[in-house]
């Protein structure tokens, strides 16, 4: 839902609410000219990943009815705790108790309700540490926090000091810390926690911390409150753990003269110079080749209420449904426990769904299942976790009223006992149905069927995505020809092949819809043939080092390949290479195009790195340059002669059709073992996994000549174009990816040619100069370049930080080009001392480029 911008007034449907939304084109940043209909399509924008980390929470709501003014004439703001009267009724809401009076809370757990609140102009959200749980209660909270709020004197560059000391510190204490500038004054760093210690408990570890990074620190940290202290240093405010606390919510505006975000950022950027706070204009930028940098730092939120205690699991159950509107059962106490039924109901609701509920303590766990359970092992689908039902639920059929949850008609499709395998809460369940002899289970082809269900991730509203798999070995197998089995919503499908990956393979990623009630959603498709478009972006790692590694028997070490990154797309007979930057660099490697031939599947997409080797038999990335410029035929037969590339592949995404990007490392690396056999004579390879510890690893690359090594999560999943801190690259020299912004020319006989490159890198929305460059670009190159250079001329300077003595005799270029150098160090003013030309970047754009540090 996004508002158009000049429109006054409109009545609009969200999630199935309506709401009507007014004065639309009032201007509430005057400064920018931002609109209520602009801050609305922000948060309509945002609202996944705003929701991930506020849902379930009481909100408090800072409000700018009129606008948040100018300075010389600030705007007037509301500070709101209780729900407003008028609030729609539909709005989530939960109670706090306190000795002499009781406060009723909004949660943002929908985007209907995030549309609400842009409505009324509450521009800031904030929230406590901790969710509800399901009795309503507070729960434990979910996460630490710490502000880093600077004093007079100091700014966001010393907060950034000081967040890159405190980071080492809460990863000795096994917390991995995620940064978010405030978009006022400083940073938030946020961490995971699994919900087992205190408010008080976590606010006394967090003091401690602060008390250490004060002692050793005395010059820029202060953990006191008094004001008096905090001149010219960083407060360290740990009280923001108190459970009467709250904290501005990430994604949230700010009320401040300019319309800027409580932005996640990563640690590259929080470590580079001219760090500042993003506006609303910057996220949406970011949030779209990002995604949430911050998910890793808050749990999912579970209906069931997971990360609390909660006191009676049908309470959510109950509070979604009214005993004399529905007839549905809705008992006042869970059931007893031990029993073991399942039940499964097709759900005629606004489009149809399947309904899996299994038998637990007392109660029917539930995931709604927009295609039904699976009836091949090559087919995985979507399970939304939806809130636990009353074991009553497992015998009911009939019509849930139009305007009650889940309106329409309920039958049961398959119902019996399951033998139980496997249940990990939250991660994993494995378990034999036991169905009815003419029950839809067997119309597919067996009553007795062996399934998986596998927790994938979070879903915007607190939904909890799973996926359901057939699992290859069953009990007992149909007596039919095996090409007959057919979904239940889908009888002209035919059984693909079986793969035979137990005990899991596909999981899929939930739309924000795919809950009970909404419109159903599809499998995701298998990738076109290999001519289609690019499946799926590469994931980037961050750059770090030895000490940035938390818990290092926890992660695989493998060689970093000075190459380029490469999707690989084998399917229909043919073979696609994917740059990263989505350009199709498949007829410039002639020599990977038989990849198919060392698969053991149909069909894969697979990530790798392609190299070019030196007579020692190491990567080479200025060798590998003479491969990436060429484009006749002629030419690239030739050099794939004098200098054949190399496919290293280190990751597999999917197989057969089946999407692998939610399993764990440890899971794909073992698949992409058993599924590629490496070619002979080496042109097409998966390198081994490292048989060592995280210092051993880094010795034997430094010994082999090589780059570095790279270190990934055994537990982690594969992010489709995010850059994630669960791969870390640890280089033995500095690189830096630059944009070239101009040229100067050379002296004597070369002063009317390139003599250096004038290059930069990103800097929030602008670019950074870094200095310039000459070393190690040959005659050639300079010759090679000289003509792009002269077409892509500017009169004015792209960016406005290049000293004097470089721009004398500079002529400036559009900002397109991306290389690469080599450096020793950066200077104390950001620049790059030493800077060596290691090559022509064509696989990036300027978008790609990344600061290292």
């Amino acid at each position: 839902m996004a508002p158009p911008r000049s429109a006054g007034q409109q009545t609009v449907t969200v999630e199935g609410r309506t709401l009507r939304l007014s004065s639309l084109d009032k201007v509430l940043y005057p400064a920018t000219g931002t609109t209520k209909a602009e801050v609305l399509a922000y948060y309509a924008a945002v609202a996944p990943h705003l929701i991930r980390h506020a849902a379930h929470r009481p909100v408090t709501r800072k409000r700018w009815v009129h606008g948040v003014g100018t300075p010389e004439e600030p705007g007037q703001v509301f500070f709101q705790k209780n729900i407003d009267d008028n609030a729609p009724a539909w709005v989530p809401r939960n109670t706090i108790k306190h000795r002499d009076h009781a406060n009723v809370y909004p949660m943002v757990d929908d985007l209907a309700t995030l549309t609400w609140l842009g409505q009324i102009a509450a521009l800031e959200l904030h929230v406590p540490q901790w969710r509800f749980a399901a009795d309503g209660t507070p729960a434990n909270p979910d996460r630490l926090v710490l502000d880093l709020d600077p004093g007079d004197g100091a700014g966001l560059a010393e907060c950034a000091v000081v967040a890159r000391l405190a980071r080492p510190i809460l990863q000795g204490m096994g917390l991995e810390p995620f940064p978010v500038t405030s978009g006022s004054k400083g940073i938030h760093l946020y961490c995971a926690l699994d919900g087992r210690q205190t408010s008080e408990q976590v606010s006394a570890v967090a003091h401690e911390l602060a008390r250490a990074l004060e002692a050793d620190h005395p010059d820029l940290a202060v953990s006191g409150m008094k004001k008096a202290l905090r001149p010219g240093k960083v407060l360290v405010d740990w009280s923001q753990n108190s459970a009467n606390k709250t904290t501005v919510s990430p994604y949230s505006l700010r009320g401040r003269f300019q319309p800027t975000v409580a932005a996640p950022r990563t640690w590259e950027e929080i470590g580079s110079e001219g760090l500042g706070h993003l506006d609303y204009r910057d996220v949406l930028q970011r949030v779209g080749t990002l995604g949430d940098v911050l998910a890793p730092a808050t749990h999912p939120f579970s209906p069931a209420g997971d990360g609390g205690a909660a006191s009676d699991r049908l309470s959510t159950y109950r509070s979604m449904r009214d005993a004399a509107k529905t007839p549905e059962p809705v008992p006042e106490e869970v059931g007893p426990t031990g029993g073991n039924s399942f039940v499964i109901q097709e759900h005629h609701a606004r489009r149809l769904h399947y309904d899996v509920r299994l038998e637990r303590e007392g109660v029917l766990v539930s995931w709604a299942v927009p295609k039904g359970p699976p009836l091949t092992p090559d087919r995985n689908h979507l399970a939304v976790q939806t809130e636990d039902h009353p074991l009553d639920y497992g015998t009911f059929e009939g019509h849930i009223p139009k305007g009650e949850y889940g309106a329409g008609d309920v039958i049961i499709w398959d119902a019996g006992t399951y033998e139980l395998e496997k249940w990990r809460d939250g991660k994993e369940v494995i378990c034999t149905l036991h169905g009815k002899p003419d029950g839809g289970l067997a119309r597919g082809g067996a009553a007795i069927r062996r399934y998986a269900l596998i927790h994938t991730g979070g879903a915007p509203g607190g939904r909890s995505n799973w996926l359901i798999h057939l699992m290859k070995d069953q009990p007992t197998r149909a007596h039919q020809d095996p090409g007959t089995e057919q979904d239940p919503q889908d009888p002209e499908a035919e059984s693909g092949t079986d793969v035979g990956m137990d005990p899991v393979t596909a999981p899929v990623t939930a739309p924000a819809n795919s809950a009970p009630g909404a419109p159903a959603a599809p499998d995701l498709p298998a990738s076109g043939p290999a001519s289609g478009p690019d499946p799926v972006r590469p994931m980037f790692a961050t750059l770090g080092s030895e000490q940035a590694i938390p818990d290092p028997e926890d992660w695989a070490y493998e060689m970093k390949w000075d190459g380029v990154r490469c999707i690989a797309v084998v399917r229909d007979g043919g073979v696609r290479l994917i740059s990263r930057n989505g350009v199709d660099a498949t007829p410039i490697y002639p020599e990977l195009g038989d990849l198919g031939g060392f698969l053991s599947a149909d069909s894969a997409v697979l990530d790798g790195e392609i190299v070019a080797l030196d007579t020692r038999g190491r990567p080479d990335f200025g060798l590998l340059q003479t491969r990436m410029k060429l484009t006749h035929r002629a030419e690239i037969e030739a050099a794939q002669a004098a200098t054949p590339v190399r496919l290293m592949l280190f990751d597999l995404l999917e197989l057969d059709g089946n999407d692998l990007t939610g399993l764990e490392y440890r899971q794909r690396r073992e698949l992409l073992g058993k599924a590629v056999d490496d070619a002979e004579d080496g042109h097409v390879q998966v390198p081994p996994v490292l048989e060592a510890t995280l210092r051993e690893a880094v010795e034997a690359s430094r010994q082999l000549g090589l780059e570095g090594i790279m270190a990934k999560r055994l537990s982690s999943d594969y992010q489709p174009g995010a850059r994630s801190a669960s791969w870390v690259k640890i280089k033995h020299v500095h690189t830096q990816e630059v944009v070239v912004v101009g040229w100067r020319p050379g002296r004597g006989s070369r002063a009317a040619k390139v003599g250096s490159l004038l290059v930069a890198v990103p800097d929030g929305v602008d670019l950074r100069y870094v200095g310039r460059v000459g070393s190690g670009l040959t005659e050639r190159d300079l010759a090679e370049v000289g003509a792009r250079l002269k077409k892509l001329a500017r009169k004015t300077a792209p960016l406005g930080d290049v000293p004097g003595a470089d721009a004398s005799d500079a002529h400036w270029v559009r900002p397109t080009l991306v290389g690469e150098v080599q450096y020793s160090e950066h200077t104390g003013t950001g620049r790059l001392r030493h800077p060596v030309w290691r090559g022509w970047r064509p696989d990036k754009s300027p978008s790609d480029v990344v600061v290292e540090l």
